[in-house]
């Protein structure tokens, strides 16, 4: 009986103390959750929204959508600038454009292999821009795809260069003014602030690349051709043309309408040279040393091979220069054989100025943007194989 009573006070001691404890945990709890609410509280007591727990989940679904549509930005950077500025969709718009070029700059190292090519052109004269992204879900984004096109207008629209063909780098375009007459964009601008808003709005690596304007010197037309079409005057490919006729009373239609003929050829045969008078010196040897080599494989007299290699030679012109190359569109005529029959058709000799092919990506690597332009003056840049003038 005495050994119970002793074994009881101990126990009853342990389960007064815990709920001393536990009154202590209670107050110190109560005092810390009056002190938290006592931050929401101000003086006026007026409610103010601190933490994005406190915006019903419906009404953060909505803001994050009207944040998007404003902007195009990725849905991540659209929450986080708005949980960062309290919900206010005002200034998160604002903090969205000072992220956006940081996040433009730190993008600006990955490749952007695909994109568009966007062209504009009138009765004389022709533009074509290549603007790269790093995917095509981006390339059909509908900001971008203004960009290009508004580029495109734009380089049309300036002095021309007195040049006939005139390749430009970035450089060229980067400092002058551009308005860009669209709800997400921040109308007159520059032309690279306006590359690096949308990429920001975009949140990829967006960048011009190149460009060419194209004019025809006396009596003719520029025709042009762009394949893979998401909409008109934008393209993953385009061919470029000049006809020109030697007699200034000589009708345009039938020019405009083989010279659109030729440009899709041009696309799709991907000619290097006009004539055969203007290939290198060294593509032709270079040529001549392979025919040569794949001769000596036969084991034919040295006056044999010679023939082959002379053979093979014609062939090689018939697939790189343009005058040479069978018609796309019929086989059985080559494109020199065509402009006789249109110059037959005009009554005055018809003859091709200049043509070039572009293609998006074409020439950059998987890692590095090894063929960009990026010369500090566009005089520097030199007409690509795929470009040719008349002798």
């Amino acid at each position: 009986m005495a050994w119970g009573q002793v074994a009881r006070r101990p126990i009853a001691s342990l389960l007064s103390r815990a709920q001393q404890q536990g009154a202590q945990v209670y107050t110190s709890s109560t005092t810390s959750q009056t002190h938290l609410l006592s931050n929401h509280f101000p003086q006026n007591g007026m409610l103010h929204r601190r933490f994005s727990s406190e915006v019903p989940a419906s009404e953060q679904m909505g803001l994050i959508k009207q944040l998007r549509e404003r902007t195009s930005a990725p849905i991540k950077d659209v929450k986080a600038s708005l949980v960062s500025c309290n919900w206010d969709i005002e200034e998160a718009q604002k903090d969205l454009r000072k992220r956006g070029v940081i996040l433009a700059a730190k993008k600006s190292s990955r490749t952007a292999a695909e994109g568009l090519l966007a062209m504009a052109q009138d009765e004389k004269r022709a533009a074509v821009v290549e603007l790269n992204c790093e995917t095509d879900f981006v390339a059909r984004n509908e900001v971008f795809q203004y960009l290009a096109s508004s580029l495109a207008k734009m380089v049309l629209s300036v002095q021309d260069p007195g040049k006939l063909v005139f390749p430009f780098a970035p450089a060229y375009l980067e400092n002058m003014s551009i308005n860009l007459d669209h709800p997400k964009l921040s109308g007159e601008t520059t032309v690279r602030d306006a590359v690096t808003e949308v990429a920001a709005m975009v949140g990829e690596n967006v960048k011009l690349r190149r460009g060419f304007m194209f004019s025809t010197a006396g009596h003719g037309v520029v025709s042009s051709y762009l394949h893979n079409c998401p909409r008109p005057g934008l393209g993953r490919m385009a061919g470029l043309v000049t006809l020109e006729a030697e007699d200034s009373s000589a009708p345009l239609d039938a020019l405009k309408r083989v010279g659109s003929s030729i440009a899709m050829h041009i696309v799709a045969q991907k000619p290097l040279f006009l004539s055969k008078d203007l290939v290198s010196a060294a593509a032709l040897e270079n040529e001549r040393d392979v025919l040569r080599t794949q001769a000596e494989k036969s084991g034919k007299p040295p006056m044999a091979m010679e023939k082959m290699v002379e053979g093979r030679l014609r062939k090689y012109f018939e697939e790189v220069v343009l005058l040479e190359q069978k018609y796309v569109v019929n086989d059985s005529t080559n494109i020199k054989t065509l402009l006789n029959d249109l110059s037959k058709e005009v009554g005055s000799k018809v003859t091709i100025g200049n043509f070039v092919r572009m293609e998006v990506g074409e020439g950059i690597e998987s890692q590095l943007l090894t063929t960009s332009f990026v010369l500090s003056r566009p005089e520097e840049a030199d007409v690509p194989q795929a470009t040719a003038r008349a002798a």
